[in-house]
């Protein structure tokens, strides 16, 4: 039994996916539509429009599905913790309403893909729990599931939860569901290649052109000339004065698979307070584990983010009574200032270009309900949805307060990286360590591997210039700012960046002992 914490984090989903690798574009080309990521949005928006004979090309800057869709929780839920009553005040029961009805569009969706071409993803319905065991959440859970009722949502307050935690009051809605993400994309993905869909992989896009109609270029310099454009790449890579980095910003979570002699109870489950607990079940190598998620975080700020995995171990052991840890992985995903996506034309004079962004750590609804709603205003014109999740909404409350808010923090932490004094001796480090240090007076991180190599970078992220910082979880070099993320060598992990960190010659500043 494997009861110690992974060396290296890894996704079961992607480990356990078969996944197939696809060529880089090595020329200029035509088509209809071009997506840009390959996650849930853009497979399914690909999927969609080649189902009704558009000609589509995806790229993505790394490997088919190693982004975020590939480091989910695979629940798939319309429960997006207690937020019904809070949508409710600020902007309405009738918007409120069509959010609900977005997301559980999304689980149809989903079920009905499945089923169709009968795709084999583990998918199973489940009830959806927000449990409490803090006395000042008691009252907002009610409020919640008087939210539900004006809703119309299918929940209520239960007395007995299926699992086995202290809580103070817990709340049910019926009927959601959760699967094996990869294994369900990949069935997408061969459905939308064998209707002409063209895929290519380890293709970054950096820019979008405007002539008489959009091309996307690419980092090594071709185009795909196009009609429409769809940024389904987590962070767009492409603004348009849409001004996103201030109205977003990026938070990092974590995920543990263990075993337990516990028998799972069936459902599944969110805590409604801090630090926040996720529980799923999932099915490794034909066994049942446990899947727990959560300790949230704004990237590149907090502690050292290894401790955010042990303490999930550590709840886990508390609770459940592990006997094995499989697997660690962590995820990434944006908020945005009123917790909307941004789903649509990105700005309202560039109808020919859209984006499906600040999905909120939800996914798989809001990825599955962007890539409907963009696919009805390629072929329809419109979207139902359209005004609710409009990219160029601006909610004056909550969201003046916490633009005001969020940039006064981006600002802060600018400044701190460039005001911080650092000069640790690199041949203090030990293996798999990493630091940050002066050299030739540029501020640099140093990472040493397993076999004593050293691996520098200039710390400055090429995105607007906030300083990274070391994450030893998944040894990333992550900028508190705006969220790009980049691996120990420098290359880009995750945007807004669309250019890797310098990398920076080490061997003639220090020797090797």
């Amino acid at each position: 039994m494997n009861s110690k914490m992974p060396q290296f984090p890894e996704s079961y989903w992607r480990k356990s996916a078969a996944l197939k690798t696809y060529s880089k574009l090595e020329e200029t080309i035509q088509t209809e539509v071009a997506i840009v990521g390959g996650g849930i949005t853009g497979i399914t928006a690909a999927y969609m429009l080649a189902q009704k004979g558009v000609d589509v090309v995806l790229i993505d800057a790394g490997p088919i599905l190693e982004g975020t869709t590939g480091h989910t929780t695979g629940k798939i839920t319309a429960q997006h913790g207690l937020i019904y009553d809070e949508l409710i005040q600020h902007i309405g029961v009738e918007k409120a309403k069509q959010y609900y009805q977005a997301n559980t569009k999304a689980i149809q969706i989903i079920q009905s893909i499945s089923k169709e071409h009968q795709i084999n993803c583990d998918l199973k319905t489940e009830d959806a729990f927000i449990y409490t065991n803090a006395q000042d959440k008691v009252a907002q859970l009610a409020k919640e599931e008087e939210a539900y009722q004006k809703l119309g949502i299918q929940g209520e307050i239960v007395q007995n939860m299926p699992l086995d935690v202290p809580y103070m009051s817990a709340l049910k809605m019926s009927d959601q569901a959760q699967f094996h993400p990869l294994k369900y994309l990949t069935g997408v993905l061969e459905q939308a290649i064998a209707k002409g869909l063209k895929v290519y992989e380890n293709t970054a896009a950096i820019d979008i052109e405007y002539q008489r109609n959009p091309a996307v270029v690419t980092r090594d310099g071709h185009r795909i000339h196009c009609e429409q454009v769809i940024q389904a790449s987590h962070y767009p890579f492409y603004d348009g004065e849409a001004f996103f980095p201030t109205r977003m910003y990026a938070e990092r979570a974590y995920i543990i698979a263990v075993k337990s002699p516990t028998q799972f109870p069936g459902g599944m489950y969110i805590n409604a307070e801090q630090p926040t607990r996720s529980i799923r079940e999932v099915t490794i190598y034909e066994e049942p584990y446990w899947l727990i998620a959560g300790e949230n975080h704004k990237t590149g700020q907090g502690i050292s983010t290894i401790k955010h995995y042990e303490a999930l171990e550590t709840f886990a052991k508390e609770h459940f009574s592990i006997e094995e840890l499989q697997y660690r992985w962590s995820a990434q995903d944006l908020t945005t200032l009123d917790k909307l996506p941004y789903i649509g034309p990105v700005t309202r004079g560039q109808n020919r270009v859209f984006v499906a962004t600040g999905f909120r750590k939800w996914g798989m609804t809001h990825g599955t309900i962007a890539a409907k709603m963009i696919t009805d205003f390629i072929v329809e014109g419109d979207s139902p949805y359209a005004e609710l999740y409009t990219p160029s909404r601006f909610q004056a409350d909550p969201s003046l307060r916490k633009l005001v808010s969020f940039n006064t923090d981006v600002a802060k932490h600018l400044i701190k990286g460039k005001l911080e004094f650092t000069n640790e001796n690199v041949k203090n480090l030990t293996t798999d360590e990493a630091t940050i240090t002066r050299i030739n007076g540029k501020r640099t991180g140093v990472y040493k591997d397993q076999e004593e190599k050293l691996f520098a970078v200039d710390t400055t992220c090429t995105h607007l210039g906030c300083e990274v910082e070391w994450n030893s979880g998944d040894r990333t070099w992550d900028c508190p700012c705006h969220g790009s993320r980049f691996t120990y060598t420098g290359d880009i992990v995750n945007g807004p960046a669309t250019e890797p960190l310098k990398q920076i010659d080490i061997q003639s500043s220090y020797k090797q002992p």
